[in-house]
C-alpha cells in the first residue's frame, strides 16, 4: 500500500479491556471495563498515531473539544472531586486519552489508579444501566 493511507484499527489491548460506547466526530468512545472507577477513553480514529502532536491541528482541536465535553459531562454525572485526563501510552502505544473521575478518599487517592485494585468487570445489568446513563453524554460528543 505504498502511498495509501492506512485504515484505523483499534489496538487489541484496548479492544479487550474496554467496551464500545459509540463514536464521536473524531474518536472511538470506550468504557474501561473496570467498575472500580468511572473511566472512559477517547481513541482518535487516525491510523498509526502515538502522540497528540502527530494529529493535524484540526484533529488536535477536535480532540480537545471532545475531551472537554466528556470530562465536564463525567464530572457532572458522577460529582467527582477531580478529573484525571492522561495520554500515557506506555502499555498501549496507540493514542488514547483516559478520563477518570476521582473522589477524595477513593482507594487510590491521591495516587494514580493503575495497579491499585484488580479490575472489576461490569455485570450485564450494571453495564446496561451505565450505558443508559452515559448515552446523553455520548450523544453530546457528536456536537463537540
Amino acid at each position: 500500500m505504498s502511498g495509501a493511507e492506512q485504515p484505523f484499527v483499534l489496538h487489541e489491548r484496548l479492544e479487550a479491556d474496554t467496551i464500545s460506547l459509540g463514536q464521536s466526530g473524531l474518536c472511538e468512545i470506550r468504557l474501561m471495563n473496570d467498575s472500580n472507577w468511572p473511566w472512559v477513553l477517547l481513541v482518535p480514529r487516525v491510523a498509526d498515531v502515538r502522540e497528540i502532536y502527530q494529529l493535524t491541528q484540526e484533529q488536535q482541536q477536535q480532540l480537545l473539544a471532545e475531551s472537554s465535553v466528556l470530562g465536564k459531562g463525567m464530572m457532572e454525572l458522577y460529582g467527582g472531586d477531580k478529573l484525571n485526563v492522561a495520554a500515557l501510552g506506555n502499555m498501549v502505544p496507540q493514542l488514547h486519552l483516559h478520563h477518570i473521575v476521582r473522589f477524595d478518599g477513593d482507594p487510590a487517592w491521591p495516587g494514580p489508579v493503575w495497579g491499585k485494585l484488580p479490575p472489576k468487570p461490569y455485570g450485564d445489568a450494571e453495564l446496561a444501566e451505565l450505558e443508559r446513563r452515559l448515552a446523553p453524554l455520548v450523544d453530546s460528543l457528536n456536537q463537540a
